[in-house]
């Protein structure tokens, strides 16, 4: 969702990706760095987060068990944040992806624990500073997985008013205003990691109901075909993750284990071998949290420390991989 920088052809870089990843499992050593950049204005979790430009957006969120509506824009350049106009209405478990300069947001609960389910859909333009409603879902939903696909965005799984996990694949066009369905999900969940590349949507991990009823479960959706295969799964079953496309991978970094373990677990997936490798993991376990790249580096806001909806934190960290 975020704007990725390559100076070398792609495939060439891959390689030497490959070729870094297998040294770092000869050595033992994962390989990447982690950096702690200026933290939010504001804690909170179940915090989403897109890339627009050079700049990354931390949007809604959760404290004391209440939605907040806040957005906020951080500059890499000057490491500093600012507050932007808010959400027209405070969700949290928001689903987001960021889309020809612009910011989309669907659904999100209003309070814990995953209360009042939105089907509601909005547009945010960084370069007005405004916010306009859009045509909503078909039903309420939150903790849903977006990606964005030949202009199109996908809207998946997620949870309803009755707090149920749902199979639902929803498709947006911005070009029309317009939704349409496609293939269901597999196997109904929420929570997980939905990452386009290579012209497929990638659905990893999450959880089937309870937060203790994890899956490492790895979807992939060809729309040539409007239909799902199965690929390698989640190494380390998660949910409550944030992800990434970083330098060609995936990224899938950590999640809850009620009652009192966060996962600081950073898993990179790379679609062309189907294989995962160990990544540099994250200073300290954490869900609930968002993520974007820009440039050569993946950042990562917000969340909770511990699971459930304390530790939240204001918390911005910095992956890179050389």
């Amino acid at each position: 969702m975020g704007c990725r920088v390559v100076s070398l052809p792609l495939a060439f870089s891959i390689a030497l990706m490959v070729a870094a990843l297998g040294a770092a499992a000869q050595s033992q050593t994962p390989p990447g760095t982690w950096t702690q950049k200026a933290p939010m204005p504001a804690v909170r979790g179940e915090v989403a987060a897109a890339a627009v430009g050079d700049k990354l957006f931390a949007l809604g969120g959760g404290v004391a068990g209440k939605a907040v509506a806040r957005n906020e824009e951080y500059d890499p350049a000057s490491d500093r944040w600012r507050e932007r106009a808010p959400l027209p209405q405070p969700r949290d478990h928001l689903g987001v992806a960021a889309h020809d300069g612009k910011i989309y947001t669907f659904g999100g609960f209003t309070s814990s624990v995953h209360q009042g389910a939105g089907d509601v859909v909005f547009e945010y333009d960084p370069a007005n500073d405004r916010w306009r409603t859009l045509a909503p879902m078909k039903a309420p939903r939150a903790a849903v997985g977006v990606a964005v696909l030949a202009g199109k965005i996908h809207v998946i799984g997620g949870r309803g008013l009755d707090v149920v996990t749902v199979a639902t694949h929803e498709v947006y066009d911005p070009a029309t205003g317009t939704w349409s369905e496609a293939a269901p999900l597999p196997k109904a969940r929420d929570h997980m990691a939905v990452v386009a590349v290579a012209g497929k949507i990638h659905v990893i991990g999450g959880r089937l109901a309870g937060p203790a009823e994890r899956t490492g479960q790895h979807d992939v959706y060809d729309p040539a075909t409007n239909s799902w295969t199965s690929a390698a799964p989640l190494p380390t079953p998660r949910s409550g993750v944030a992800a990434a496309l970083y330098k060609g991978m995936i990224l899938v970094l950590g999640g809850e284990l009620p009652p009192n373990h966060t996962f600081p677990e950073n898993e990179g997936y790379d679609a062309a071998s189907d294989r995962w490798a160990a990544l540099a993991p994250m200073p300290a376990g954490r869900h609930g949290f968002g993520g974007a790249v820009i440039g050569s580096n993946a950042y990562f806001v917000g969340g909770s420390l511990t699971p459930g909806g304390g530790g939240i934190t204001d918390q911005l960290i910095m992956f890179n991989l050389p």
